[in-house]
């Protein structure tokens, strides 16, 4: 099954808690502090695997989550780190922030790595925070919180060459012709549902990836007949072979078609209906074909376009197509994709003030401190240890709360709320 969005959560692991220990040996009930760090939570990692060509695995589950860091452990032993999670993803893989629409990579060569959710960092435990003037420290840190995330994946065919047309013109039986791919095959409109892809050999040693799209009609850009799912696969393509059912059976005028497909793709991007095209005119076996190539032929070469009779069914012209295709590919340089992606990004809660700290006025008598380090700080304390609570309180008056509060007009009996924690204010 060929499966091209897909959407789901990770969570990266948690952080392990540091610990507060004591060593104790023979003679010495309390010695000093040797309480262990917390290990590192497992990071969420996409993997490009060349192996791959859907995002099929994503379909039955909503949620990945990476392994947390164990506590620290005293005698500084320190915490054991959470694996990492690895997530197999296809080359040509775009990562969304599902919530924001954020763009945040682009994948696509094998074994190529990006770093989903980053795992938290484990406490620091009691040894980290001895000093000269603070010998026996009863506190300790717990570990960050994992990252979480609603990411979106969407899959762009890597191919040189697309193949486009109305549905039911040959275009599967081209690429089964000129490649090893077998896409299935009857005689009614939409056999193909899921784009299929081909290497063609065209001379030694070389070769170049055709994609053939499900078949466009009218209205594919904006959805009808899922044609905008289609038409994506071909924003990575160099080149476009147009083909077209020459032999008007259906009823359709071969020159109408063309212009048909043409408008589609340049209302869906006009990149695209700028990309150099190869008209592929098919079903010359046909005598009906035969009839209407000269004129067909004509007009299109009179609008520039390098035009091959072929069929697809008998072999007829399409070496020469083949060929032609290849070395035109040659002087095509390969695109770019102009994305906006950040390399490093964090995926953490922000609060929308860029201050560290800031104060907000919940009632007449009741104020609570917030802000970044605030959130860092919650996170890190453990609120069942005085001497953690106390290393919080500190931290804040060291960043002049006090000066904050004065400013803010708090006075004395307000109530001050920091985290789960509130106290009445003296000044």
């Amino acid at each position: 099954m060929f499966v091209d969005e897909v959407v789901f959560k990770v969570k990266s692991g948690d952080g392990g808690n540091g610990v507060v220990s004591f060593r104790r040996e023979k003679f010495e009930a309390m010695g000093g502090p040797d309480g262990g760090d917390g290990g590192h939570g497992g990071n969420v990692i996409l993997k490009v695997d060349e192996g791959l060509n859907t995002l099929a695995d994503f379909r039955y589950k909503n949620f990945y989550q990476a392994e947390n860091g164990t506590h620290g452990k005293g005698k500084n032993q320190r915490g054991k780190d959470g694996k990492e999670l690895y997530l197999k993803v296809p080359p040509g893989t775009l990562v969304y922030n599902d919530d924001t629409n954020e763009l945040l990579k682009d994948l696509k060569d094998d074994g190529q790595e990006y770093v989903l959710a980053e795992g938290g960092k484990g406490g620091r435990g009691n040894a980290r925070f001895k000093k000269s003037t603070r010998k026996a420290p009863k506190f300790s840190e717990n570990g960050e919180k994992g990252e979480t995330l609603k990411v979106r994946l969407e899959l762009q065919l890597l191919a040189d060459v697309g193949l486009v047309g109305y549905p039911n013109v040959g275009k599967s039986t081209l690429i089964s012709k000129v490649s090893a791919a077998k896409p299935e095959i009857a005689s009614y409109h939409f056999t193909t549902i899921n784009p299929n892809l081909g290497v063609v050999s065209y001379d030694e040693y070389k070769s170049y990836v055709m994609a053939d799209v499900p078949g466009l009609i009218e209205g594919a850009h904006e959805g009808v007949g899922l044609g905008d799912e289609f038409l994506r696969h071909l924003e990575r393509t160099r080149l476009l072979i147009h083909v077209i059912d020459v032999s008007g059976i259906e009823g359709r005028d071969p020159i109408e078609d063309f212009e048909k497909i043409n408008k589609e793709l340049k209302e869906y991007d006009t990149d695209l209906s700028e990309l150099p095209q190869i008209v592929a005119l098919n079903k010359i076996d046909l005598k009906e074909a035969r009839d209407n190539l000269p004129e067909v032929k004509k007009e299109l070469e009179n609008r520039g376009y390098k035009v091959f009779p072929i069929s697809a069914a008998t072999g007829e012209g399409v070496d020469e197509l083949k060929y032609y295709t290849g070395q035109k590919l040659e002087s095509i340089p390969e695109k770019e994709r102009d994305i906006k992606a950040k390399e490093d990004v964090l995926i953490k809660p922000e609060f929308m003030d860029e201050s560290e700290m800031q104060i907000k006025q919940i009632s007449q008598s009741e104020f609570e401190i917030v802000g970044k380090l605030i959130d860092e700080l919650i996170e890190k304390t453990d609120f069942n240890n005085d001497a953690s609570v106390q290393r919080l309180l500190r931290i804040v008056r060291h960043h002049n709360i006090d000066k904050l509060m004065k400013k803010k007009g708090i006075k004395d009996g307000d109530t001050v709320i920091i985290g789960p924690i509130e106290f009445e204010y003296v000044e």
